[in-house]
């Protein structure tokens, strides 16, 4: 009696330890979405601050454009290398690692003197801020153990990536306006070290075991070679030109490197990145339709202020209030994507939710000089609401199709994709409007007559020819992104994500 008595009183306290456990998890989520957000809430401002730092520092427009190549390099090639660590000497160290590293980046690049100086503090910041996606994928992962809920927390945490994104404009023009352009990155500090305080505070420490010694120094260098070149001409080959000495030197490097890399990763025991990972049907669809969005959304949604201040007359701050409702799309449709993880198959959620998002761009296809912000409006409201739905299955899928003990690195592959993604759809998209704008040039006056040809006349006329040719070169690559869409929603319907737990050997891999 004494006995049984004294069980139930200790009976409760289990529950209560699982509510502490609980709640401790979405406090960890709630941490990695501070470092996230301002991670990529750096980023989008930085493009704010471009005229006022062309001003600051009196350099040329093609000058100032290596601040945001820099970074996008050096992000590019580190992101690899920080999962891999994560997953190897712990992913709690290198986050925090990352985060101490990028707050000190951001106070120099606040002190920078010039643009050398500006530029090496931005690569300091790239370099710190890409240990967030795939240590931050791996702690939610790991964190989450159960689908459903990791899907959820997931999915809330990658509407972080498009809400940052519009959000940029709207909190960087009234700093930058108010306080400067070395506000942008000063403002990092004070929220960095909450994120910094949550990170120490909150997150436990997982790795893999000990058995894991060797890191992949030769794949990381020829990775990171091949991806610095990759990046670079993406984002440089419009000025240089396609097919300059510079660009085919570039295309060269890719190539070499690339498939040294190849070779090393195929017969290294620790791989940086593990070629299996292709051969996974789910890994690679997943990862596919990824590709096809990110560079559809970037490729396109980057035109949308151009157009507006354009031949809409819009200011910068204007064209930024224009994402708001895309902010509220994603917010909006994340969480109820995430909630039915485990519900409907990952392939049906994705599928639709590329198809809505499509629809989304489709209708940009309508916008002319007449066009109203409704107009621009509505069309970024439903692309992202198309998004959102489909991120947390988008995630999940990529975090499910691989062991615990490897979702570091995967989750850096799938950084990388989309990064990758996001460069090509804009060097694509960008170089295919000029060319759609010459042709329909020439091909809107060829169909064109004029009767009357004072300079009046004909200056009048030639106005009318060029505003119809970009017009028309709009709409058509926002049709183009429309299909791509279309193809990325196809890709999905082959996704097939098992319905399983984590297993107990994966669960270990992932603890201390």
């Amino acid at each position: 009696m004494a006995t049984a008595a004294v069980q139930n009183t200790i009976k409760p306290r289990p529950a209560k330890k699982e509510r502490s456990e609980s709640s401790l998890k979405w406090w960890i989520l709630v941490t990695v979405i501070i470092g996230t957000f301002l991670g990529r809430l750096d980023q989008t401002i930085v493009n704010l601050a471009l005229p006022k730092i062309i001003d600051s520092f009196s350099i040329s427009v093609s000058a100032a454009g290596w601040v945001g190549t820099a970074y996008i390099l050096a992000n590019a090639i580190f992101v690899p290398i920080w999962g891999k660590l994560g997953d190897t000497i712990g992913r709690k160290k290198v986050y925090v690692t990352g985060f101490v590293i990028f707050i000190i980046g951001s106070i120099l690049a606040g002190l920078a003197w010039n643009l050398p100086s500006l530029i090496v503090f931005r690569i300091i910041q790239a370099i710190a801020g890409s240990a967030d996606y795939p240590t931050a994928m791996a702690i939610l992962a790991v964190t989450f153990p159960d689908p459903k809920e990791r899907g959820q927390a997931l999915g809330i945490w990658s509407s972080v990536f498009g809400a940052s994104a519009v959000l940029g404009p709207l909190i960087g023009g009234p700093l930058i306006d108010n306080f400067g352009w070395r506000s942008v990155f000063l403002i990092n500090l004070p929220v960095g070290i909450i994120g910094l305080f949550m990170a120490l505070t909150f997150i436990t420490e997982s790795k893999l075991p000990e058995r894991v010694r060797k890191f992949d120094w030769w794949g990381a260098t020829t990775l990171g070679i091949t991806l610095g070149a990759l990046v670079l001409v993406l984002d440089k080959g419009a000025d240089w030109g396609w097919f300059s000495v510079y660009s085919l030197i570039s295309y060269l490097i890719v190539v070499v490197m690339g498939i040294l890399f190849y070779f090393i990763e195929k017969y290294h025991s620790e791989p940086i990145v593990d070629l299996k990972f292709f051969s996974n049907p789910v890994f690679m669809n997943t990862l596919g339709n990824n590709f096809v969005v990110f560079m559809a959304m970037m490729g396109s949604i980057f035109l949308v202020p151009i157009f507006a201040q354009t031949f809409l007359g819009y200011t910068a701050t204007q064209s930024g209030y224009l994402f708001i409702p895309m902010a509220l799309g994603l917010m909006i449709a994340a969480p109820f994507g995430a909630s039915l993880v485990g519900k409907v198959s990952a392939g049906t959620v994705i599928g639709s939710s590329t198809l809505v998002a499509a629809i989304g761009i489709g209708l940009f296809s309508f916008i002319d000089a007449r066009s109203s912000a409704i107009d621009l409006m509505l069309p970024l409201f439903i692309m992202a609401a198309g998004m959102g739905f489909g991120m947390a299955q988008r995630t999940s899928a990529i975090a499910g199709a691989v062991p615990a003990s490897e979702i570091g690195v995967a989750s850096s592959v799938l950084a990388l994709a989309r990064n990758i993604a996001g460069a090509f759809g804009i060097a694509l998209f960008g170089t295919l409007l000029n060319w759609a704008i010459q042709r329909n040039v020439l091909h809107i006056n060829s169909m064109s007559e004029v009767y009357v040809k004072t300079p009046q006349i004909m200056a009048e006329y030639t106005g009318l020819i060029i505003l119809k040719a970009q017009i028309d070169a709009y709409a058509l690559i926002y049709e183009l992104a429309a299909g791509l869409l279309l193809i990325g929603a196809l890709l999905a319907f082959f996704i097939r994500v098992p319905d399983v737990q984590m297993s107990e050997e994966d669960r270990a891999m992932a603890e201390v």
